[in-house]
């Protein structure tokens, strides 16, 4: 099981979807079964509701938040 940049996708790890270059759901990956990236397991969201998970169309949070590092946007600009 792989995400969209290949890395390993494991149950329990926070992820996000994304659709057409929008993140719209977020949260932990459960349910999800070796040999597949394809909608497998779910997105489990704060509160406890869930939403399918497509591997390819996800991303660990990890690798989101190294994307916006890369971009200058790792941290908070000083206030004025």
């Amino acid at each position: 099981m792989h995400y969209r940049n290949g890395r390993e996708a494991k149950n329990g790890d926070k992820i996000v979807r994304l659709n057409g270059g929008k993140v719209d759901a977020f949260g932990t990956l459960d349910g999800a079964v070796a040999g597949n990236d394809y909608c497998n397991g779910n997105i489990v969201h704060e509160g406890g509701h869930s939403t399918y998970a497509c591997l390819c169309d996800c991303l660990h949070v990890d690798d989101v938040a190294e994307i916006l590092i890369q971009e200058g946007l790792g941290h908070r600009q000083a206030g004025k």
